[in-house]
């Protein structure tokens, strides 16, 4: 009777830690602040396979490395806005060059625009909200692929964004490990008191 006592408050006990640390965690998440006026870069690849990933981060190194260098002595938003806006053919071109020379035969597209949507976004610690974005939107054939995408203005580019997940995919893994940990104390704490 004195063991199962220990081993409900021992278990209650682990609880209120575990939940402790899940509201510590959620209220540490912190909102990654791109300014208002921000340009992105969006690339939508055409599905999820291997060699489409490989498509996909190949436009993005000759688009981006282009922009990169369009903006690199711009530094106010409208003079990036028009600069981007007219390079636009330019942008294109740079697209289906890349999947030519890949051998690969599949639309493209190259939309700028002020109202592009993104989805929500968890990047380690940084969250960034869904919403309508001004954006360069790339998408490579049905854009049904997991995308990519970066501030082109100011250039923050060099940061990777490459190993994304979205909200729920985040919540979803934390439940699992949340769920794996609590059984393996449970294992324990039942083997310890001779109840397993």
């Amino acid at each position: 009777m004195v063991k199962r006592a220990i081993l409900c408050l021992f278990i209650l006990f682990v609880f209120t830690i575990t939940s402790s640390v899940h509201d510590r965690a959620n209220s540490m998440m912190l909102h990654e602040m791109i300014p208002d006026e921000a340009i992105r870069l969006r690339i939508l690849a055409n599905s999820d396979t291997e060699e489409d990933q490989r498509i996909k981060l190949l436009v993005r190194d000759r688009v981006r490395d282009y922009i990169t260098e369009l903006v690199h002595d711009i530094d106010h938003i409208e003079h990036a806005r028009n600069m981007i806006e007219d390079h636009v053919p330019e942008l294109e071109t740079i697209v289906k060059r890349t999947l030519q020379e890949e051998g690969v035969s599949m639309t493209s597209s190259v939309e700028y625009g002020r109202d592009i949507l993104f989805p929500d976004k968890v990047y380690g610690n940084l969250f960034y909200p869904a919403g309508s974005y001004e954006a360069v939107l790339i998408t490579l054939g049905a854009g049904d692929g997991t995308n990519w995408w970066c501030v082109l203005f100011p250039p923050l580019c060099f940061i990777d964004f490459s190993n994304e997940e979205t909200v729920a995919q985040a919540e979803e893994a934390e439940f699992e490990d949340e769920e794996q940990e609590e059984v393996e104390v449970k294992f324990f704490l039942l083997e310890w008191l001779g109840l397993s």
